[in-house]
């Protein structure tokens, strides 16, 4: 199985979505860590993703050539300029024309709130992406 992680800024949530991935589900699963840039894809390198790929182009050729099984991300890697301006349109377009179950963190920031995500933590929301690809694991 195949997981794209997709993060910017320093990759604090990649990092533990990745490190979470590796505790809970054997290493059968192969991680790619697309970093908006590369202290980002680093420090999801460091976490345990088996590759990184990093910037704006790489990332969309990465989406638009490659089947993945799953692509985990903020909420802000569907929206231009999410991430304090990390994610570019061309960005955002490939990921969400990608053909794969896209995991997506409903982070409350920039004025986005998504009902009934609340009282939700982001240990929850982890837990529940992780849950549900050990489902779907063939």
């Amino acid at each position: 199985m195949k997981i794209a992680v997709i993060d910017a800024q320093g990759a604090g949530l990649g990092q533990t979505v990745i490190k979470k991935i590796l505790k809970e589900i054997d290493h059968s699963v192969y991680i790619i860590a697309l970093g908006t840039n590369t202290f980002a894809t680093s420090n999801m390198i460091k976490a345990g993703a088996n590759e990184g790929i990093s910037g704006e182009i790489p990332i969309c050729t990465y989406c638009k050539s490659n089947k993945i099984d799953s692509i985990i991300g903020p909420i802000g890697i569907l929206c231009n300029g999410g991430i304090n301006g990390e994610v570019t349109s061309m960005i955002s377009n490939s990921i969400f024309n990608m053909d794969c179950t896209k995991y997506i963190l409903p982070l409350q920031k920039h004025g986005i709130y998504i009902p009934g995500t609340r009282n939700l933590q982001i240990k929850d929301m982890i837990e529940e992406i992780v849950l549900d690809i050990k489902n779907n694991i063939k």
